[in-house]
């Protein structure tokens, strides 16, 4: 019995041990590229080798380094007007990141007022708020952008509205019912109790805690936003092709993919590591802010 005992103590330590490790990594790498993104978006122009718009077309279609036919100067080769594709991944980094903050800021802080009110005051109020939530959530993203991009015409400005417009309904959603566990609590009771109005007690007793789901929700929308930004670019409703970005990056590069790969090869990447990142970070950061995941 002891012995049984023992073996699945040992199981059990060694489980843990090996999900350590593992939050560890999902927490090291994701940071480390996130980390990147940020700071090549902020030092781009003494990154970049060279001008993202200086073109040449006697060095159009050149490889990359490792490729044959591929030179230092160059070290990811360059596109059909001979635009060096390191320098514009570095420069498209900044619209990337730019696009996302924007519309993470405007969409969280929309939506967490809006599921505070509904989650707290409820009845009428609340059905109203979650019914347009709703509506909301109907609405494929990427159409709507497509419509502002054709009375608007593609623009930085377009592309946060597009997301902004829609992107609010998931944090309403969830902090609303956060809120609606809340407002049961001893605590937001008490205030009640000793008179505190709605507002305070919204703002001083619900609003701390709903930060952790926010900021996970936030982390995970990182790369969603990117992605969405960088196809919405790609079908030419996103940033004008002129401004170096991902998508626009992949969509030049799409009808020579057999004998240019790397024109869209690189920001593909880029792309990638980026959603997988906020993916993981995303994991990581529900695991440690939820309790009742900590004891697992």
């Amino acid at each position: 019995m002891a012995i049984e005992r023992k073996k699945a103590d040992a199981i059990i330590k060694g489980y843990k041990k090996r999900k350590s490790a593992l939050l560890q990594w999902n927490f090291i790498v994701p940071v480390t590229v996130l980390f990147l993104l940020v700071l090549t978006a902020i030092l781009a122009p003494k990154l970049a080798p060279h001008s993202p718009d200086l073109t040449s077309l006697t060095e159009r279609l050149l490889p990359p380094f490792f490729a044959n036919g591929g030179g230092t100067t160059y070290l990811l080769g360059t596109d059909l007007l001979g635009r060096d594709i390191l320098s514009r991944v570095i420069f498209g980094a900044r619209v990337s990141l730019s696009v996302s903050m924007m519309v993470i800021l405007i969409t969280a802080g929309i939506g967490t007022i809006l599921g505070i009110i509904a989650g707290y005051l409820g009845g009428r109020t609340e059905t109203l708020l979650m019914r347009v939530t709703d509506v909301s959530l109907s609405f494929p993203a990427i159409l709507i952008a497509i419509l502002l991009a054709v009375i608007l015409g593609p623009s930085f400005w377009t592309v946060v509205a597009a997301l902004s417009l829609l992107g609010w309904a998931p944090y309403a959603r969830l902090i609303r019912g956060e809120a609606l566990r809340l407002r049961q609590a001893d605590f937001v009771t008490q205030a009640r109790i000793i008179g505190s109005s709605p507002m305070r007690i919204m703002t001083r007793h619900i609003f701390p805690n709903v930060i952790n789901p926010l900021i996970v929700l936030a982390t995970l929308q990182v790369g969603m936003v990117i992605l969405t930004e960088s196809a919405l670019s790609y079908l030419g409703a996103g940033i004008p092709p002129t401004t170096p970005s991902w998508g626009n990056m992949v969509a030049d590069g799409r009808n020579q993919i057999d004998t240019a790969w790397w024109i869209s090869f690189f920001p593909g990447i880029a792309i990638g590591l980026v959603v997988l990142s906020g993916n993981f970070l995303g994991d990581w950061l529900r695991d440690k802010l939820d309790p009742r995941l900590r004891q697992l």
